[in-house]
């Protein structure tokens, strides 16, 4: 294990900082293979250390590689835990703090498997050699068993034959992306005895259970499953429990008709709490978790957070099993927030511009959370009262190397008289009628925040002016804000996007005779709407976006939202063919446009693109279709990742700043 003197990390960083102060440079695409990825910290039984995993590109491999680091709570000292060419992730301390347990491929055959470091000393052994998908895995209290998620393994566990079998399909939910065509391959529940190695089944049959959470005296084990009769045509999972023992009956302690999900046991073994969807439909895009409680057998159920109309999540209990904090996402901002469960008062714990996630409690009561803000991606801060104090500093030297550009946040009013939120990015803070580009971004349901934004950062290092606007459909306004594009695609939404533009022009910043748009997934599809509705952008970039909405009918994997909220094309067809105006007015577009698709993408399909691009080229306006091979709906290869920006920036460049 590497060790690092904290001091001697901070002067290190104090001497590249002066040296590289006087030619710091703007943020350029192939900067972004520079910046690490930290995420999943995870507390120590005695809250001393928190584990954690740094993800950074291998560009030789042309693939991010994660590793396993270790931090001290007082911040005096730093080690990296694993090294090489393959992968950890999934970091989980043993209860009794013995162990270090990690998800890796290597020296494996049958994918990922769970490895322990000995933290009394010595090198990762491999503690699994599982047939399946090894996923998510939980310690038993005490120290003894694992729980463990596992998918059913292709072809049976066997090789996959040289000429492979056709693909039979006959499920409703038929494709994923990443995934694939779905077959009729579950995920199980499996308890692991780290000491004679022995794998029990505990679930079984024609559902999946996931998300499995052990109760404190470890007699009983929370999970999540969907066990209607088919859950392809619905997402109502449930919270059950099941005994840690084999061929026990498992009890269902939730019923609503929608999600119930991230069951989370009070550390006295009373409550359950657990995040409910506001709404019981068999599928419904517009919504946001709330924060409920249960006793054990499913009675006196609460809602905790209905009254505050914000979505919630990654709730941890408080050592006195009588308050628990989570995370709310509220206008361009994530804050942590407590609730107490006997007289619902809740209470913010610490808020700010900046965007706080992944809350870990230890056992002893310390909190550690990821913080990101619009100048430093995710870093781990230790959560003490109100107060974050930092822990990591794994940005600080590619940081220290860069000009970023300056952040703000604006407000806008459409022409409906809506009053709409966004982020704005110039490369100086005085900058003045800059060349504009309007990125949207995805979702729909999501919002812009406060936080780090490597492309947009890009785009303004370019010289641009570049805001994100939190249209109609974004979280973090409230259900009848998010709600408010229901069936009705490409309307409020792009009122609110050319509120924004028309703000940011009467500010000065944004140029009116050169103004670009772009997005990737439905900031594409926006893009295609919004070019399609006024021709001042001089041009765009569409990226996984579609707009002959008619046609992707069974092309994706939105089969049980179009049909619960659009209904089906054969009797709606006239609702379908207005939500496809892009397509049906490409005459109207003068925009030269960019379309953007990963091959794979089972999300919004290649398709999408394609018709746009065509629509455009048998028009004669200017149009580039760009397919990324073997890629799905996110473009993950670091070195198409980097294509993907300069692409933007030369296509932007091409037409506005001539």
């Amino acid at each position: 294990m590497k060790r690092t003197l904290l001091s001697a990390i901070a002067l290190s960083f104090l001497v590249s900082f002066y040296a590289a102060a006087q030619d710091k440079k703007p943020l350029k695409p192939l900067d972004i293979n520079r910046i690490p990825t930290v995420s999943d910290p995870q507390l120590s039984p005695d809250g001393k250390w928190v584990a954690y995993s740094v993800s950074e590109v291998d560009t030789a491999k042309d693939k991010r590689i994660s590793h396993l680091w270790m931090q001290s709570w007082d911040g005096k000292e730093s080690l990296e835990l694993t090294h090489g060419g393959e992968p950890a992730s999934s970091p989980r301390w043993s209860p009794d703090g013995k162990y270090l347990s990690f998800v890796s491929s290597r020296d494996s055959k049958n994918g990922g498997q769970i490895w322990l470091i000995d933290r009394r000393g010595g090198e990762g052994v491999k503690l699994t050699d599982i047939k399946g998908d090894v996923g998510d895995y939980a310690w038993s209290p005490d120290s003894k068993k694992l729980v463990v998620v596992i998918g059913d393994p292709e072809n049976k566990g066997k090789e996959e034959p040289k000429t492979p079998k056709p693909i039979v399909i006959d499920r409703y939910h038929f494709k994923q992306d990443i995934e694939g065509y779905l077959q009729h391959l579950h995920e199980h529940l499996y308890l692991f005895d780290v000491e004679t190695k022995k794998l029990d089944t505990l679930t079984k049959g024609d559902k999946d259970e996931g998300s499995p959470v052990w109760s404190p005296d470890g007699k009983t084990i929370a999970f999540v499953s969907n066990r209607s009769v088919d859950p392809d045509k619905n997402e109502n999972t449930d919270i059950f429990t099941i005994d840690a023992h084999t061929n026990a009956t498992m009890l269902q302690i939730t019923s609503w008709k929608g999600p119930d999900r991230n069951p989370q046991w009070s550390p006295d073994g009373r409550y359950i709490a657990y995040l409910r969807s506001t709404s019981d439909a068999d599928y419904m895009m517009y919504d946001q978790n709330m924060l409920c409680i249960t006793d054990v057998l499913g009675s006196n159920k609460k809602i905790l957070t209905q009254q505050l109309d914000r979505p919630v999540g990654d709730q941890v209990w408080a050592r006195d099993s009588k308050n628990i904090l989570f995370l709310v996402a509220d206008d361009r901002e994530r804050y942590v927030a407590s609730v107490n469960i006997n007289n619902g008062k809740i209470s913010t714990v610490t808020k700010g511009e900046y965007s706080v996630s992944d809350i870990n409690s230890g056992l002893n009561g310390n909190l550690a959370v990821q913080k990101s803000d619009p100048y430093t991606p995710a870093e781990l801060f230790a959560l003490e009262g109100s107060k974050l104090r930092r822990l990591t500093f794994h940005q600080q030297a590619w940081l220290n190397t860069v000009k970023l550009a300056h952040v703000a946040g604006f407000q806008s009013t459409s022409v409906d008289g809506t009053l709409v939120n966004g982020i704005i990015l110039t490369p100086d803070s005085n900058a003045k009628k800059l060349p504009f580009i309007l990125f949207i971004h995805g979702g729909p349901v999501g919002q812009d925040e406060f936080s780090f934004d490597a492309t947009r950062q890009v785009l303004a290092g370019a010289g641009y002016a570049v805001a994100g606007v939190n249209y109609r459909g974004s979280n973090g306004r409230g259900l009848d804000y998010t709600k408010a594009i229901f069936a009705d695609w490409g309307n409020k939404e792009v009122k609110d996007l050319l509120g924004a533009v028309d703000q940011l022009e009467k500010l000065g910043i944004a140029d009116p005779d050169h103004l670009g748009i772009g997005g990737w997934s439905y900031g594409g599809i926006l893009t295609d709407y919004t070019i399609a509705s006024d021709t001042r952008f001089k041009a765009a970039a569409s990226g996984a976006g579609s707009a002959l909405q008619l046609s992707v009918y069974g092309s994706d994997q939105y089969v049980l939202q179009y049909e619960n909220e659009l209904g089906v094309p054969w009797k709606n067809a006239d609702k379908w063919i207005a939500l496809s105006y892009p397509f049906f007015h490409a005459d109207k577009i003068k925009t030269p446009v960019l379309y953007m698709s990963g091959l794979k993408d089972f999300n919004v399909p290649t398709i999408g693109s394609e018709q746009m691009y065509q629509a455009l080229r048998s028009q004669g306006i200017p149009t580039e279709l760009i397919l990324y091979p073997n890629s799905f709906h996110g473009i993950s290869k670091p070195s198409y990742q980097v294509d993907r920006l300069q692409r933007y920036v030369e296509w932007y460049d091409k037409y506005l700043k001539k």
